[in-house]
C-alpha cells in the first residue's frame, strides 16, 4: 500500500476511471435544429411567437431543398441564428430569407448561403423610425414610364392598360417621415448584367420569380441612398454570404463570401428535391 503523497498521486494517475463524457454532437441537421431551440427562443424578437415556428420551417426546408441536409451544422446554425436576430422566416414561402447550399471548393463541404428576400428587406425597411413608404415594381412596354435625375428628381409610371408587352425597366422608390425621398431606376440590360454575376443566376427566383429578383435588385441599391434600421444594415450585410458563428456578438461581423459552385438542382415540383432559392446580388 502506498505510504507517501507521491505515490497516492502516481497510483490515482494509474488507475483508470471513465473520463466524463463530452457533450454529443447532435448527427444530423435535423437533430441540430432540434437542439438549437433554446438558442433561436433568446434570439427571436418579441413578435415572431416563439422558436417553435422557425425550427418547424427549417425542419420542413431540409426535406424540401435538396443537399441543404448535407450542409455544415457550423454554417446552418449562423444562417438561422442569423434569420433568427433579424426575425425572418427562413424559407421560400414567405419570400423573406432563404437558406441555399454550396459547395465550397475550399473545403470540400456543403455550407448554407444565406439569402435575405425582397420581403424580408421591405420588412426590415419598415423598422426604421422613418420610412414612410416603399415600392418596386416592373415596368412594360405598353406603360407611360419617364424619369430624370439631377437637382430635380422626377418619376412618373402609369401602368398600361391593354397589353404590355415586356419588361423594360424596374424601379425601386422610397418616401421618409421627414419628407424627403429617393429612388433607382434599372434597364433590363443593367439587371441582366447583376444576374449573370450571381452563382446562382439560372436556378431558384431568377428562373422562376425574375420580376420579383429584378425588384430586390433596385431595393438593394435603393438602399445605399437610404438611412438603415441596425438590423436591415446587418441583412444586407449578412446577405449571400456564410456565416459559420452563431454566437449573438457574430451577428455584427459581415458574414463571409466564399468561392464555390451551386450545383444543379432537380427541376422545380419534386417532393424532396425543389430548387434552393438563389441569391441576387
Amino acid at each position: 500500500m502506498s505510504t507517501t503523497l507521491a505515490e497516492r498521486v502516481a497510483q490515482r494517475a494509474n488507475t483508470h476511471t471513465p473520463a466524463a463524457q463530452a457533450p454529443q454532437r447532435p448527427a444530423t441537421l435535423v437533430q441540430f435544429v432540434e437542439a438549437m431551440r433554446p438558442q433561436i427562443e433568446r434570439a427571436l424578437p418579441a413578435h415572431m411567437g416563439g422558436a417553435d415556428r422557425i425550427a418547424r420551417i427549417a425542419l420542413t426546408e431540409l426535406r424540401r431543398v435538396e443537399h441543404l441536409a448535407e450542409c455544415t451544422q457550423e454554417s446552418f446554425a449562423g444562417a438561422l441564428m442569423t434569420c433568427a436576430a433579424l426575425g425572418l422566416e427562413p424559407g421560400g414561402v414567405s419570400g423573406e430569407a432563404y437558406l441555399l447550399p454550396f459547395w465550397n471548393k475550399k473545403v470540400r463541404a456543403y455550407e448554407v448561403q444565406l439569402v435575405i428576400g425582397y420581403q424580408g428587406m421591405i420588412r426590415l425597411f419598415w423598422q426604421h423610425p422613418l420610412a414612410s413608404g416603399l415600392d418596386a415594381r416592373p415596368v412594360y412596354e405598353g406603360d407611360e414610364f419617364e424619369y430624370e435625375y439631377g437637382l430635380d428628381p422626377k418619376l412618373r409610371h402609369v401602368p398600361g392598360r391593354g397589353p404590355r408587352g415586356q419588361a423594360t425597366h424596374y424601379y425601386a422608390v422610397a418616401r421618409l417621415a421627414n419628407g424627403g425621398s429617393a429612388f433607382v431606376v434599372l434597364s433590363v440590360e443593367d439587371v441582366e448584367a447583376i444576374r449573370r454575376r450571381s452563382k446562382a443566376k439560372e436556378f431558384g427566383p431568377w428562373a422562376s420569380d425574375y420580376d420579383a429578383m429584378a425588384c430586390k435588385t433596385a431595393v438593394r441599391r435603393l438602399f445605399k441612398l437610404l438611412p438603415k434600421s441596425a438590423e436591415l444594415a446587418r441583412a444586407v450585410a449578412h446577405d449571400g454570404t456564410v456565416r459559420r458563428d452563431p454566437s449573438p456578438d457574430a451577428l455584427d461581423a459581415p458574414g463571409e463570401y466564399i468561392e464555390g459552385e451551386l450545383v444543379e438542382q432537380q427541376p422545380v415540383g419534386t417532393i424532396s428535391h425543389d430548387v434552393p432559392e438563389a441569391a441576387a446580388q
